[in-house]
């Protein structure tokens, strides 16, 4: 799916602002068949959770609805005019005054309406949508509804953060001619100096069939570097400028639409000529050793809840930038686009996650003290979970394929993949995002649970992610056993499945302020000397391709006992203060430059 841009021949109307607000339980029967009342309103894009006093609406369980007046520019006479959400959490119902136009579940990947016809150029149409923040056994994420003596619905759900909902991301109405690009794929390779560009058009319309296709290469001066004619083929660029992380390059595809000479249509499409590849134990980016320096995140910030902000996107990469980060995990969802294209401009690699968050009911289990019954079971998260769960990497996989900084595609977030049923479930998956995606490597990130002797699913995958808070939850406090234990783990990895190992989590919750001359657990000194200790063990292992601190920063999670205010794992906190801790990890990471630590050189 394409990103909406303005061209030559497509025009783009923001729809973000303030957007009547109501819950379903105070909407009536048909909300969009009229002005939605009472008057609320709430900022598009955001969570609407966190703006208001009124506990039932935080609270709320189901459907809430969004409701705004558009008007469809008048110069769009004649043209298709598309309708296009960056996510809605978990699912929508969109309205265009009283018609049904569109359907989507899935909380983190975009969707579009075809409005033509059904909307005119110049007037004004109300448009109504219904979001729903259920999660069940077959959404991704699951989860579980139930209702109480009161009659009122309650969410529960296995992930370690809020489950914030709304319209977290732009919506826009864009044009487009009435014969168009529908799609673009770009792969990149090298021969030598020069870079391949090999690329897919696809054009739909009115004219599709008799359509002439031609592409061009631009460099970031303006210059065009080379062409090409025909829907798919493979262009040269010699003396290539690779895009790289640190130092990112982007070039241009200028794809043009023609008929009888006239072009009809114009895209263009941004990429990095770069490849990626896991050559025995080593990650490579350009034929070149990679290390991972940097973070799992969270789209959280106070207020806002899920809600892409620009000003939090700059200053969140300045942050990583200063503390020498070069990548990050986008944990546990797909981020908004807006994320992916700056850091495609700013050179810092990304390792892209579905939303396949708590499909892990030993977790639960572990928490509460009850037996789990079987993850995997048809009652649980069987067949029709797993095909969801495609859904969602097909969506993930055909948004984000062109990006340069996506260097690997992660599966899921601590799975049950020690279990019976796990391979069942997932092998299935890995051969859809190999046959999606040929040229990206795949990974999985593994749950405490997960060992070396029982885990089922490494061998499918090219690097093993592991998730470990040995000297947190497991020898809490005890630095010397938890760093003996670690190092036998993750050489245990390693021996079984002679692959790439690196850490896709480790932390301790941390109270900014907090000081102790002891190892005291929740005290900045702590969490600095358990990321030293964990440092020490990565050193050691020839076999590790990278550290990925959990978290970036304090974040939002379900009320309960088990939690303060939220996960305080943060280096920062959550509205962005450094810890101790941070600093620490500018000095690793600057020294460590993107390369192992073995071939790291001194500041």
């Amino acid at each position: 799916m394409l990103s909406p841009r303005t061209t030559p021949t497509r025009d783009l109307v923001g729809l973000d602002g303030l957007w009547r607000f109501a819950l379903g339980t105070r909407a009536g029967a048909t909300p969009w068949a009229s002005r939605l009342a009472p008057p609320l309103e709430v900022p598009v894009p955001a969570s609407y959770n966190d703006l208001f006093v009124d506990p039932e609406i935080r609270d709320h369980v189901g459907v809430v609805w969004y409701q705004r007046d558009v008007r469809v520019p008048r110069g769009w006479t004649g043209e298709r005019v598309i309708l296009r959400f960056g996510s809605v959490t978990h699912a929508a119902q969109v309205y265009v005054d009283q018609r049904l136009v569109a359907e989507h579940t899935g909380g983190y990947t975009p969707f579009e309406a075809d409005l033509t016809g059904v909307v005119e150029p110049g007037a004004e149409f109300r448009l109504t949508v219904g979001v729903d923040n259920r999660l069940t056994n077959v959404t991704i994420p699951p989860g579980t509804v139930t209702t109480g003596p009161d009659g009122r619905e309650r969410q529960s759900y296995l992930h370690d953060f809020y489950n914030y909902a709304g319209i977290a991301r732009p919506v826009r109405l864009y044009s487009t001619p009435t014969t168009f690009v529908e799609d673009v794929t770009v792969v990149t390779g090298r021969d030598g100096t020069a870079g391949t560009v090999q690329y897919r058009v696809e054009a739909d319309g009115e004219h599709a069939d008799t359509v002439t296709v031609r592409v061009r290469a631009v460099d970031e001066s303006g210059r065009t570097v080379a062409e090409g004619h025909g829907p798919e083929g493979v262009l040269r660029i010699e003396d290539v400028t690779l895009w790289q992380p640190g130092a990112a390059y982007l070039y241009d595809l200028v794809v043009e639409l023609t008929v009888d000479g006239e072009t009809v249509d114009s895209y263009t499409q941004p990429f990095g000529v770069r490849t990626v590849l896991v050559r025995g134990t080593d990650f490579l980016i350009n034929g070149e050793p990679f290390y991972f320096t940097g973070f799992g995140k969270h789209e959280d910030t106070p207020v806002r809840g899920k809600g892409h902000d620009d000003a939090y996107l700059v200053h969140d990469f300045q942050l990583m930038e200063w503390t020498g980060a070069n990548s990050f995990r986008t944990s546990h969802y797909p981020y908004a686009e807006e994320v992916l294209d700056f850091a495609d401009r700013h050179g810092i690699v990304v390792i892209d996650e579905t939303a396949a968050v708590g499909l892990n009911l030993g977790v639960q289990g572990g928490l509460t003290g009850v037996p789990p019954t079987p993850t995997f079971a048809p009652e649980n998260f069987g067949g029709t979970t797993r095909d969801v769960h495609a859904q969602h990497l097909r969506e993930l996989i055909e948004r984000d394929r062109n990006h340069p900084s996506v260097v690997m595609w992660c599966l899921a977030n601590e799975p049950a993949s020690n279990e019976d049923g796990a391979r069942d479930y997932f092998e299935p998956l890995v051969e859809l995002a190999r046959k999606l995606d040929p040229t990206r490597p795949l990974t999985y990130a593994a749950v405490m649970f997960a060992t070396p002797q029982n885990d089922q699913i490494g061998d499918l995958f090219d690097v093993l992610s592991i998730n470990r808070y040995y000297g947190w939850y497991l020898f809490t406090g005890d630095l010397a056993t938890a760093e003996g234990y670690l190092e036998q783990d993750l050489r245990g990895w390693v021996q079984r499945f002679g692959k790439p190992v690196m850490m896709s989590e480790y932390g301790a919750d941390t109270q900014p302020g907090l000081h102790s001359v002891w190892d005291t657990p929740w005290s900045e000194e702590y969490q600095s000397d358990f990321l030293a200790m964990y440092h020490r063990v990565f050193d050691r292992i020839p076999e590790f391709v990278g550290e990925h601190v959990w978290n970036f920063a304090d974040f939002q999670t379900s009320p309960g006992i088990h939690r303060v205010d939220g996960n305080k794992k943060g280096v920062f906190t959550r509205d962005r203060k450094p810890k101790s801790a941070a600093s620490a990890l500018r000095r690793r990471w600057h020294g460590l430059d993107g390369r192992k630590p073995g071939e790291a050189t001194a500041d």
